[in-house]
């Protein structure tokens, strides 16, 4: 049964806040009400904040996570460790790696794993601009955190061969990861100790 709304304006709201992902009809018309009584100043802000997310934010052209200038805070931070960079799904593992405090490396922010059922192929993710990265040298190891799902062990192979012509260890998490545990769900210190002790990507699956 269709829900009737009083007003076109509330129907309309409705149905753009249930496009989003985990929201279902009856849980954007409780925010959409929530917002309703709420001052104008406050919906304004929330609004805007949306409006200039979505125009001004910039993704770093090095390694392609959110931020707010050309190149993002982690890779201008001269502490670093310049020569380790570990390649994750999104901005969502980025976050939930910085919050283990264990890792000190860069980053590469694929935007995606392999997913032929999504249609998703390696042409849409930054597989290539991490080979560059790898080509011009400097870097030493590429630690694959990948959730451990079909995708991502698919991914996981499709980088460590294209990057097996380059003199660059390639590494993966330990798996305390449980098999099809998406990484941005596991807790920090389950998450820590699988990069602490990571293995060597052909010793873990004994290409």
């Amino acid at each position: 049964m269709n829900q009737k709304y009083p007003s076109a304006l509330l129907e309309n709201a409705v149905n753009e806040f249930a496009k989003l992902p985990g929201i279902g009809r009856k849980t954007a018309l409780r925010l959409i009400l929530h917002l309703l009584r709420q001052d104008d100043a406050t919906v304004d802000n929330f609004s805007q904040a949306l409006v200039s997310l979505k125009h001004q934010v910039k993704y770093c052209k090095v390694c392609h996570n959110i931020c707010d200038d050309e190149v993002c805070s982690t890779c201008q931070d001269k502490s670093r460790d310049s020569a380790t960079v570990c390649v994750v799904e999104n901005i969502k593992e980025v976050m939930a790696i910085e919050n283990t405090m264990q890792y000190k490396g860069l980053y590469h922010v694929l935007g995606g794993i392999i997913s032929p059922i999504d249609g998703i192929g390696p042409a849409d993710l930054e597989i290539e601009s991490l080979v560059e990265r790898i080509s011009t040298g400097g870097i030493n190891e590429v630690i694959l955190a990948l959730s451990t799902t079909m995708e991502g062990d698919t991914t996981n192979f499709y980088i460590y061969k294209k990057l097996s012509p380059y003199n660059v260890k390639v590494s993966m998490i330990a798996r305390g990861i449980s098999i099809g545990d998406e990484i941005e769900y596991a807790d920090e210190v389950t998450l820590g100790r699988s990069i602490l002790n990571r293995t060597l990507f052909n010793e873990s699956y004994r290409i």
